[in-house]
């Protein structure tokens, strides 16, 4: 049984060992879950991170721990009290399973104490032990209380009063009762562990004891379980404890144990693993393996595990942080082994069903050729048993007279009745007696007729046969044959398929252990990043995007994560995510990485049940404060935008939903630069390539054919590039005048079009100006009398000009309603300050004269004059940029600011050189996964998203282009995992999906 707490001795060891932690201060406070605590201490550059558990451990880790995405009550308590004090000591309350930490010292001083007995328990005392939180009040006894505000006993602990003397131990062992161990019985005066008893015991050759006497009756009312384990018990320890010979090596072995305890107390230990060696599940022929399970860890290697395997560690905090840290995985690895022993065992299940199939088809041969042979030598008195039946039936008999009837014959001694056994008449069967007649050949011919016999025929033995009356004794001897016939073929049939059946079970089986055995690979490589607990995508220019699943994960997105370089976007809209675009190098965000996330937000809000199209909004990160104005207050996840906020173009609810695959460091090198801001050419490029992707259908692997569209692509690509290029024709008369701007560049009027749920831009000509700068038509062009042509330009249509009247009218509206949605919003920003005071009205009056004749570009270029530092502080260093006050600054180990190595080392295109280590499920806004893979279109509908994740990934695993390494790594994505990011109902859009439906 694997060990999962710490016992006395192991208490001592961690706890010498641990000393050295005296004098580092707590950074930081992290819970792991509700009963598991991490306490980040810092010296100088030294960092430690102590993991405390409740009832069960404490040990330092190196181990990377997940934390909880909001820290608990108990946490936000310690993090007030603790923070910043010192580890002053730590002390073992006498020799209990107690330990004391104290940070900070005289009055200033709190406590942590840690319990590791039965259900365990964390308290955080004052400086007079009185308990300011607890994680389990309870109650023992009447008067013992462990509640807030009361005062933790240190008393009660045991205390260490040495060796106990050689009367309380005879006194012990007489009271004990007969049967039990010697361990059993010793363990409650001694404090040493029921290991090193075990270890002290093993030494002297008193293992094994058991107190002797007559074995207490066991009451009828106890279970089988207890009685099988009494009895085992007295099995195993065979050898009684003898008090006059055995008593001075008893006294010898605690007092072994006692100077290693003592030693525990003075000085740090190595640290053990012990191991359990078990036999791996392979096909038969297969070489045996082996494989080695962590059973216990252990301070010092005791006598009766050095026959076991083992590995030894430098320390032994360091051997129980291996144990647990590998616990996960080990747990992963007893899976897929009972998963593969299920696997072998359907096989081993398939050839047994199979053999005895073969077995009973061969014996029901054997048995129908037997009765056929009877009645065939029967004949005369099988006949004359069916007449005498079949004469009482048509006479008209009752059953019950004919059974009476066969009886008195039977008494009679009557031949043809006495073979009679029984009466089917419910089925008009009766049952004969039938012997073989000529059994009584001599022993010459007798061996004569065996040498020439089949090999399944034997020896004619006396038989029960069951023949038909509606038959004759010739036709139920031809039945019987019949049947043996029938059976011959089906076992033909059977052995011929047989090999197919056994081939295609083998085949299963392997793909099975195969499967087993990757997935369980996969998930021991499968790294979760730190981002994974939000929602995330990397935009198509390879900017980490993140957004809180509720209002906890908005505040500590903003309040953790969110750096003075990185982008909030938001939308005014109920239940929008806060997102935040990471930027670690402090450049410009792309407008489309901003239109991807502010399509992120809408997604996540009310819009998508509603299927409302709205637009969302971006600020800087100085811009988003947790101060709410004067009287009003800011709930969890709600935040003040100060300034201007840049509103975006209405985004279309259209998610896709896809999977990145991490790649291995020699991999990375040929996928840089796959997620880039493209320049305006490169855009138009590659909206042609989506242009003929978009036409491509995902090819199954249903179908034959297979597309050779990539080909095409590029061939084509030169042509339509040619294509986009504007060409410019010039009037010859004005060629003079043009030659001297030739060295500029030209700017052709365009129309640029954005299509915002694929991403795609075309460019096309200005019609006004192609129209203008097109050769005349010769129909159009009159001469009047001179040279120079006169050309006829048509009159644009009426409703044109109508039109244009209707536009400029609904263009000086718009202005209107801009200018009076800007004068709302300055009269709300006035309003959410409160009343005006004294004097402000007249302030707010003279402002308005001053500054009235300034329109929005003038009164914007004087703000950007006066933030700008080096014009407001001219000669002078500017002043550093102070934090917001109002943001708390939560210091974090993970790597906010997003890596671009690591997200470089994630590809949505993989290569068929790649070497890929798992696979990542993503949802993101479909703009951005153009280039990926396997990508699906995601838009609201009445879908349950579990669903459509499982079609999404069979409609991946079926496509033809899918690799055997891709589709491993799909497999092993949990379903919970995969539809976790899908905002409520959806419709799932992707090519030939009826296909994989049916």
């Amino acid at each position: 049984m694997t060990k999962t707490r710490f016992n006395t001795y192991d208490v001592v060891c961690s706890v010498t060992e641990l000393q050295r932690l005296v004098g580092m201060r707590v950074n930081q406070i992290y819970d792991i879950d509700n009963k598991t605590y991490l306490i980040r201490l810092v010296r100088n550059e030294e960092k430690v991170v102590l993991l405390l558990e409740s009832g069960n451990r404490f040990h330092t880790t190196a181990f990377e721990w997940p934390k909880n995405v909001a820290p608990s009550g108990f946490t936000m308590k310690m993090r007030k009290h603790l923070k910043n004090k010192r580890l002053e000591s730590l002390r073992q309350l006498g020799v209990d399973r107690i330990v004391d930490f104290q940070f900070g010292s005289g009055e200033a001083a709190y406590h942590i104490i840690l319990e590791l007995y039965d259900r365990g328990n964390i308290l955080l005392t004052d400086c007079e032990l009185k308990i300011l939180n607890i994680l389990r009040p309870h109650v023992e006894g009447e008067e013992l209380r462990f509640a807030v505000r009361e005062k933790y006993p240190e008393d009660r602990a045991k205390q260490d009063r040495g060796p106990p003397p050689m009367e309380k131990v005879r006194e012990t062992i007489a009271k004990a009762n007969p049967g039990d161990t010697l361990r059993t019985a010793l363990n409650p005066i001694l404090e040493y562990g029921a290991s090193v008893i075990d270890h002290a015991l093993t030494k002297y050759g008193l293992f094994g004891c058991r107190i002797g006497g007559e074995l207490n009756p066991v009451p009828p009312e106890v279970s089988k379980k207890v009685k099988k384990k009494q009895k085992a018990i007295a099995k195993e320890f065979a050898k009684v404890f003898n008090p006059e010979e055995d008593m001075t090596a008893l006294m010898c072995a605690i007092n072994d144990a006692e100077t290693m305890l003592r030693q525990g107390m003075r000085e740090p230990s190595k640290g053990f693993i012990i191991q359990k060696k078990e036999l791996r599940p392979a096909k038969e022929g297969e070489p045996e393996e082996y494989y080695l399970t962590n059973l216990e860890y252990q301070p010092y290697l005791y006598n009766q595990y050095k026959d076991e395997p083992y590995q030894e560690f430098a320390s032994f905090t360091a051997a129980v942080d291996e144990f647990y840290s590998t616990l996960e995985g080990q747990k992963i690895d007893l899976k897929s082994f009972a998963q593969e022993r299920e696997a072998l065992k359907k096989l081993s299940n398939v050839r047994t069903d199979h053999a005895k199939r073969l077995d009973d088809l061969t014996k029901a041969q054997l048995e129908d050729r037997k009765k056929a042979e009877l009645i065939t030598r029967n004949q005369n008195l099988v006949d004359s048993a069916l007449l005498a039946v079949q004469s009482a039936l048509a006479s008209q008999m009752a059953w019950s007279d004919i059974q009476d009837l066969v009886k008195a014959a039977q008494a009679n001694n009557d031949p043809i009745a006495s073979c009679i056994r029984q009466l089917k008449l419910e089925i008009n069967h009766i049952s004969l007696l039938l012997k073989d007649p000529y059994a009584v050949l001599d022993e010459e011919e007798e061996e004569e007729e065996e040498e020439e016999r089949e090999d399944d025929e034997q020896k004619l033995e006396p038989m029960v046969v069951d023949v038909d009356l509606a038959l004759s004794a010739f036709a139920n001897a031809r039945k019987y044959y019949d049947q043996r016939r029938f059976a011959a073929r089906k076992e033909q049939k059977t052995i011929e398929s047989s090999s197919k059946a056994l081939k295609n079970a083998e085949k299963k089986t392997l793909q099975t252990l195969k499967d087993v055995r990757t997935q369980t690979t996969i998930s021991k490589a499968r790294k979760v990043y730190w981002f994974e607990k939000f929602y995330w995508f990397i935009s198509s220019e390879n900017y980490l995007v993140i957004g809180g699943r509720d209002q906890q994960q908005n505040e500590l997105l903003v309040k953790r994560y969110m750096r003075p370089a990185d982008i909030y976007v938001h939308a005014e809209i109920q239940g929008a995510s806060s997102v935040v675009i990471k930027n670690p190098s402090g450049a410009e965000i792309p407008p489309k990485t901003l239109l991807e996330a502010g399509t992120m937000a809408i997604s996540y809000s009310v819009a998508w049940d509603a299927k409302v199209v709205t637009s969302a909004y971006w600020v800087r990160s100085e811009q988003v404060s947790k101060t709410a104005p004067t009287g009003e207050y800011l709930t969890t996840g709600s935040f003040m935008i100060r300034g201007k906020k840049n509103f975006l173009p209405p985004c279309h609810l259209v998610l896709g939903l896809s999977f990145m695959f991490k790649l291995e460091e020699s991999s990375v090198e040929r996928h840089k630069g796959e997620r880039k801001v493209r320049t305006f050419d490169e855009e138009s490029v590659v909206s042609v390539e989506e242009e003929k992707r978009q036409d491509q259908e995902i090819q199954l692997e249903e179908e034959g054919e297979e597309s050779e569209h990539e080909e095409k692509v590029g061939e084509d690509l030169p042509e339509k590039v040619e294509d986009l290029t504007i060409k410019e024709e010039k009037d010859p008369q004005s060629s003079s005048e043009d030659d001297d701007d030739d060295s500029g560049p030209k700017f052709p009027d365009t129309h640029i079009k954005v299509e915002h749920d694929t991403g795609k831009v075309s460019v096309q000509p200005d019609p006004t100006l192609q129209r203008l700068t097109s050769l005349p038509d010769p129909d159009s062009v009159v001469f009047l009398g001179d040279d120079k042509p006169f050309i006829i330009t048509p009159a644009p249509p009426r409703k044109k000009q109508v039109q244009k009247s209707k536009q400029k009218a609904k263009n000086k509206e718009q202005a209107k309603e801009d200018a009076a949605v800007r004068a709302g919003r300055r009269l709300e920003a006035v309003q959410k300050q409160g009343p005006l005071k004294r004097g402000q009205k007249a302030k707010l009056r003279k402002i308005k004269e001053k500054y009235g004749d300034q329109d929005e570009e003038e009164r914007k270029l004087m703000m950007d004059i006066l933030n700008d530092p080096a014009k407001k502080y001219p000669g002078k260093k500017p002043p550093p940029r102070q934090k917001a006050a109002d943001l708390e600054e939560v210091p974090d180990d993970t790597p906010a600011a997003a890596d671009v190595d690591m997200l470089d080392s994630l590809t949505g295109c993989p290569h068929e050189e790649d070497e890929l280590l798992f696979a990542i499920p993503v949802v993101a806004p479909y703009q951005s996964l153009h280039s990926y893979k396997f990508k699906v279109k995601l838009t609201p509908g009445t879908g349950k998203r579990g669903k459509a994740s499982k079609t999404a990934l069979q409609i991946f695993l079926k496509d033809k282009q899918c690799s055997h390494r891709e589709k491993d790594l799909l497999k092993a994505v949990k379903d919970e995992t995969l539809a976790r990011n899908i905002p409520g109902k959806v419709k799932l859009s992707a090519p030939q999906m009826q296909k994989v439906k049916k």
